[in-house]
């Protein structure tokens, strides 16, 4: 359930996770980034990206609306390959764990920068 505070609207975000760089590729939807990132990162769900240690944030996008949201990700999990790697390379070339630096945790791995931008 998306959380919201008195008069803020909730926003969505579709997001990649990889195992490293050029691995493999996970694409969601949530509207907790932080809170699925940490779920991603400790496998506390079974299934793909704990059995493939799929773990590290490496693109994200938000949204206004939770329909666009979910487009967005049924789009990008129909793409190639190489276009998911190319979108995630244009904001992020390293392939840099990006949850570090949304949770305050700057010095767990080094940080180039969020990718992302908000969109409606």
């Amino acid at each position: 359930m998306a959380r919201k505070l008195a008069n803020e609207e909730t926003v969505y975000f579709v997001y990649i996770l990889a195992s490293k760089p050029q691995g493999t590729l996970y694409i969601g939807v949530t509207s907790d980034l932080i809170n699925r990132g940490f779920e991603h990162r400790n496998g506390t769900k079974p299934g793909f990206t704990s059995r493939y240690q799929v773990k590290d944030l490496v693109y994200f996008e938000q949204y206004g609306d939770v329909h666009a949201a979910i487009q967005r990700e049924k789009t990008l999990k129909k793409w190639p390959r190489q276009w998911k790697v190319n979108l995630i390379e244009k904001d992020n070339p390293h392939w840099t764990d990006l949850l570090p630096q949304l949770t305050g945790e700057v010095g767990m791995r080094p940080i180039d920068g969020l990718p992302g931008q908000a969109r409606q």
